[in-house]
């Protein structure tokens, strides 16, 4: 029950990736509708996501984990259909931001009380079992959101977010409130016997939040940018663009799975190695003059990014005390959304300057691979640090 929710936030977007050219068409008569269904309805709660985790984070510290997360799951259910009674964009895109609070308690509550409950490796499991869950539940998702979208036009796919109520059941049936263990206490021990309450690892954790926002960026690119992409490569229909976005996205979940068998590996590796399959997907994709070129290329892409996920969520999450675990996932949470919204923005933008979106796709190519090379040479210089400094001693 701590995995299944993460599908929200998945359905939050994945469900309407289809229906995109739907939504265009629909609202092509208002100015700047195609920035407005981007930013507005496709990725708005992404944004909301960034700007509330931190408090989301907090309250959960300060005031108890389940009961909030309960609490949002009906909320989310009764605003994420809110979209198939209303007609003015900007009441839909007002009705987003209620969705993107309530997967800000969501993503970042669920993802603490796995914290919570494992530690060590088996929290790292968890952790990438929990992304797994989001990319598998994404290969339904898009092509139900597609074919809702066939059958009752771009409405349709919004009452998916009814299944947030089903979840919140369960996890009122089968969750319970944590409690601080030893040794992973609020406080720390000071050498005369007292305590010390717990502080955040600014300097670390603003480290890991700078690459994950660039990675994040990457990650999200193919989901939000997939259905425009195929329908200039002569794909129009919504449930065929929705079925080559899933056969694509089949390579979120073989990357969890090779993270799953890689996790022991240094992080600089791992991270190396994730953005060359990010940036050569994204390199293919940009060179791709059919469908079938282009879906392969993309599916290389997501692997990468399938890896880069759980590679960057455990390794924010390691050595946070009970009482910031909350803030800490909050604002690593934030970060992620950040990326999650600027993703849709600053690719619909260098689409313009570049000439197209297949070579704003070879631009990101060159940035990701740009990005494996700069951490393999961070790598390898720490390593002869080290060594030397071994000699030495």
């Amino acid at each position: 029950m701590l995995l299944l929710p993460i599908t929200l936030s998945v359905m939050g977007i994945a469900v309407l990736v289809p229906d995109v050219p739907q939504l265009m068409r629909a609202f092509r008569h208002i100015p700047d509708h195609q920035y407005l269904i981007q930013g507005g309805v496709l990725t708005m709660p992404a944004l909301c996501v960034a700007l509330l985790s931190p408090l989301a984070g907090w309250i959960a510290d300060r005031s108890g984990r389940r009961r909030l997360l309960i609490a949002s799951m009906v909320v989310y259910a009764l605003v994420g259909i809110a979209p198939t009674l209303l007609h003015n964009l900007i009441a839909i895109i007002l009705s987003r931001v209620a969705v993107g609070i309530c997967e800000a308690v969501v993503m970042t509550v669920s993802t603490t009380l796995i914290s919570d409950y494992f530690q060590g490796h088996a929290r790292e499991k968890w952790l990438a079992n929990q992304t797994a869950v989001a990319a598998l539940s994404a290969l339904a998702l898009i092509p139900l959101g597609g074919l809702l979208g066939r059958l009752y036009g771009w409405r349709g796919p919004f009452w998916v977010y009814l299944f947030s109520l089903l979840l919140a059941v369960g996890l009122w049936l089968y969750t319970w409130e944590p409690v601080a263990q030893p040794p992973f206490q609020a406080t720390v021990h000071l050498p005369d016997g007292a305590l010390e309450p717990a502080v955040l690892p600014w300097l670390r954790l603003g480290g890991i939040c700078g690459i994950t926002l660039f990675a994040s960026m990457m990650f999200y690119t193919v989901q939000t940018q997939s259905a425009l992409a195929l329908a200039s490569l002569g794909v129009h229909d919504a449930a065929r663009i929705g079925v080559l976005t899933m056969i694509a996205s089949l390579g979120v979940p073989l990357g969890t799975f090779a993270f799953r068998a890689a996790s022991r590996l240094p992080i600089g590796t791992l991270l190396g190695l994730e953005f060359l399959l990010v940036g050569g997907g994204f390199l293919w994709m940009g060179k791709a003059a059919t469908p079938a070129e282009f879906v392969p290329a993309a599916a290389l892409n997501q692997i990468g990014c399938g890896m880069i996920l759980p590679t960057l969520l455990t390794w924010a999450t390691r050595g946070l005390a009970f009482s910031i675990r909350g803030r800490g996932t909050g604002i690593w949470n934030s970060t992620f959304a950040v990326g999650q919204f600027l993703s849709a923005l600053v690719v619909t933008w260098l689409a313009g300057e570049v000439g197209g979106l297949l070579t704003a796709f070879f631009a990101l190519g060159i940035a990701g691979t740009a990005a494996a090379a700069l951490t393999t040479a961070v790598q390898l210089s720490t390593r002869s640090r080290l060594i030397s400094s071994a000699t030495d001693l």
